[in-house]
C-alpha cells in the first residue's frame, strides 16, 4: 500500500466504526483498488514476471450447439463465435507462455474478492477463470490474476496486459465494437442500492435530487445518462484532472464506500453485484426491481477469435455441472432462484 493510500484507508475505516468489520474491509479494499492497478499473482507465482499476452488473431473452427443468429445485426449482441479446440495464434502464445493472464476484480464480494483469512482470490468469476485456464492449459492453477478497475477493463485488453477479462462485464452493442465476447455465462439487471431507511423506492422519480454513484464506463452510468430521473450523478470535471471521483468512480465497490460514508444517497449497479454488497452491509438493500436485462461474458481482445472459440468450448462443458456448483457455492445465498446459466447464442 502506498504512503498516500494508507492514510486515506485509515481515515475511512475510522469513520466507519459501527458499520462492522466486513463493511470497513470493503471500504478499505475499494479505496485502495481505486488508487492503484494491482497485479495479483496466482498463489506461488509472480505476475510481474509473466510475459504479456499474445496479440494475434485466429479464425478457429468448430460446430457449436445453440441458437444461430445473423452476424450483421446487433439485436443479439450476446451471440458469439462457435466453439472450437483448434489452436490459433492467441492460444499458441498462451501455451508457449504457460500461463493464462486474466483481468479480474479483487473487491466484489462473491464474484471476485480477496479472502482476508486465506489471502487468496475467490468468487464466481474466479472459479470460471480457473476453468478456462484448465481448458486451455490443462491446469486450473496455470493462471495469473491481475486486478483491474471497472474503467480499465477494455484498456487492459487493448494494451495486452491481460488475455481475458472475467469481471462481471456486460455484453452490449457498444462493447462488441471494442472487444470480443464469449457466449453469456450469467444474466443480471441494473438495480438501485440504498440505505434501508432511505425514501428511495427504485429506479424512478424518487431519485430526483439524490446523489447517485456509478462506476465509470459501466452500463449503470450509461443508463443514468439516458434517464436520470433528476438525480445528480456526474462529478464536476469528470474525466479531467479536477475529477473528484465521488459520483463517478473507477471501481464499483468505491460506490459502497461512498454510500457508507454518507457522501452519496444511492448506487446504481448490476443487481448481482449489489446483492453481494447488501450481504456485506446489513444497513443497505436493493430498492425496486431490476430495470434492464444484461448478460455477462468473458472478454478478449478484438480479433483474437481462436481464444474466444476456445473459451466458448470451455463454457459448453462448464454449463453442464460446474456452473451450478459454482452458483451454489458463491451466489445462491444472496441471489436465490436462478435455475441455470443463459443458453448460448452463436453467430
Amino acid at each position: 500500500m502506498s504512503e498516500n493510500t494508507e492514510p486515506l484507508v485509515r481515515r475511512a475505516a475510522k469513520r466507519l466504526r459501527g458499520w462492522g468489520g466486513v463493511a470497513a474491509m470493503a471500504v478499505a479494499c475499494g479505496l485502495t483498488a481505486s488508487l492503484t492497478l494491482l497485479p495479483l499473482a496466482r498463489e506461488g507465482s509472480d505476475a510481474a514476471a509473466a510475459p504479456g499476452p499474445g496479440t494475434g488473431a485466429g479464425a478457429g473452427s468448430g460446430v457449436g450447439v445453440g441458437a444461430q443468429v445473423k452476424a450483421d445485426t446487433c439485436r443479439n449482441p450476446e451471440a458469439s463465435l462457435t466453439p472450437s479446440t483448434e489452436d490459433g495464434p492467441s492460444v499458441r502464445a498462451i501455451k508457449e507462455r504457460g500461463k493464462l493472464i486474466v483481468g479480474v476484480d479483487q473487491s466484489s464480494y462473491r464474484w471476485g474478492y480477496r479472502n482476508p483469512e486465506k489471502g487468496v482470490l475467490e468468487g464466481f468469476d474466479i472459479a470460471l477463470a480457473r476453468a478456462v485456464a484448465k481448458g486451455v492449459l490443462g491446469d486450473e492453477n496455470a493462471v495469473v490474476f491481475r486486478a483491474i478497475p471497472t474503467n480499465q477493463r477494455i484498456a487492459a485488453l487493448d494494451s495486452g496486459k491481460v488475455d481475458l477479462v472475467v469481471r462481471t462485464m456486460t455484453i452490449n452493442c457498444k462493447r462488441i465494437e471494442q472487444v470480443a465476447f464469449s457466449t453469456a455465462y450469467f444474466q443480471a439487471g441494473q438495480q438501485v442500492l440504498a440505505p434501508k431507511r432511505s425514501d428511495i423506492t427504485g429506479y424512478d422519480s424518487s431519485l430526483r435530487g439524490k446523489r447517485v454513484c456509478t462506476a465509470e464506463g459501466s452500463t449503470a452510468h450509461e443508463a443514468l445518462e439516458e434517464n436520470s430521473f433528476g438525480a445528480v450523478f456526474k462529478d464536476e470535471g469528470d474525466g479531467t484532472k479536477d475529477d473528484r471521483d465521488l459520483l463517478t468512480v473507477p471501481n464499483q465497490l468505491d460506490c459502497l464506500a461512498r454510500l457508507q460514508l454518507g457522501e452519496v444517497d444511492a448506487v446504481v449497479t448490476d443487481n448481482a453485484l449489489a446483492a453481494g454488497q447488501a450481504a456485506q452491509d446489513p444497513a443497505v438493500e436493493l430498492k425496486g426491481e431490476p430495470f434492464t436485462k444484461e448478460y455477462y461474458g468473458v472478454a478478449a481482445k478484438l480479433g483474437n477469435d481462436d481464444l474466444v472459440r476456445r473459451v466458448n468450448h470451455v463454457l459448453v462443458g462448464y454449463r453442464q455441472g460446474p456452473w451450478q456448483a459454482a452458483y451454489r457455492q458463491w451466489l445462491e445465498k444472496d441471489l436465490p432462484g436462478i435455475s441455470g446459466p443463459p443458453a448460448p447464442l452463436y453467430k
